[in-house]
């Protein structure tokens, strides 16, 4: 039942084999429960029945299985609800709860978190200790840190350093073309940052419907960002020359 869920084509038949191996009158190790209850938890949240998704992902909490990823599963769908607080208080348990080869990215995901609530301090504070903790994508933490001190109105020097050296690497692809396409456009790299942000909307709207979901607030702000470019003959907005 747990491998059809996996390999369910849709929502709905990933629902059914999970709420099929979670009914089996057989014991169930903790284990194999949490992976069903998690397909269960994706197809709701898939279905955006996001109060659903999060009773499943706190029914996984109870297990005490992957608690990290559990956590992580509810604040999804706390944040989709709009329980900023909700969502951050499982973040910061992710962050507790995770095995030290993971904490980076619970620290990273948080911060992200807090950056798309203008919450500007929490959020550098978060990668700062993101920065500490990783060791792959620590251009990644260290260029989103560097996005956030240019959207409070802190000058950076190092800007196109820092583009450079997150484009070079694997974590620039993905959620970092979002990262670039903030430096870009604070470094008044127009072009790039146009180039930057449209492939993070294109990746992020036409993949995995969960990611999808997920990344929402992101692809808001790149679209807000977007707005703000010059097109082809108008002058630079006034905040950027």
């Amino acid at each position: 039942m747990l491998r059809r869920a996996l390999l369910a084509p849709t929502p709905r038949s990933r629902a059914l084999w999970a709420r099929r191996g979670l009914s089996l009158r057989c014991p169930l190790d903790a284990s194999t429960q949490a992976m069903l209850l998690r397909q269960l938890y994706l197809a709701y949240y898939e279905e955006r029945r996001f109060e659903r998704a999060a009773e499943v992902a706190a029914q996984t909490v109870e297990l005490g299985v992957l608690l990290d990823v559990a956590h992580q599963d509810v604040a999804r769908a706390l944040q989709a609800l709009g329980d900023i607080e909700g969502a951050l208080g499982h973040l910061r348990l992710a962050v507790r709860t995770g095995p030290p080869s993971r904490r980076a990215f619970h620290y990273w995901t948080l911060g992200s978190a807090l950056h798309l609530d203008r919450r500007y301090d929490e959020a550098i504070a978060a990668l700062t200790r993101a920065i500490r903790w990783g060791t792959t994508d620590k251009a990644l933490y260290l260029g989103h840190v560097a996005a956030i001190q240019c959207e409070r109105g802190k000058r950076v020097r190092n800007l196109r350093a820092l583009i450079t050296q997150l484009a070079e690497v694997p974590a620039g692809h993905g959620y970092g073309r979002f990262v670039l396409g903030l430096l870009a456009f604070h470094d008044k790299q127009w072009t790039e940052a146009r180039e930057y942000l449209e492939a993070f909307i294109q990746r992020s709207t036409t993949g995995r419907m969960a990611l999808a979901i997920a990344l929402e607030g992101e692809v808001a702000r790149a679209r807000e960002t977007l707005a703000l470019l010059p097109k082809d003959g108008e002058p630079v907005p006034a905040s950027h020359r």
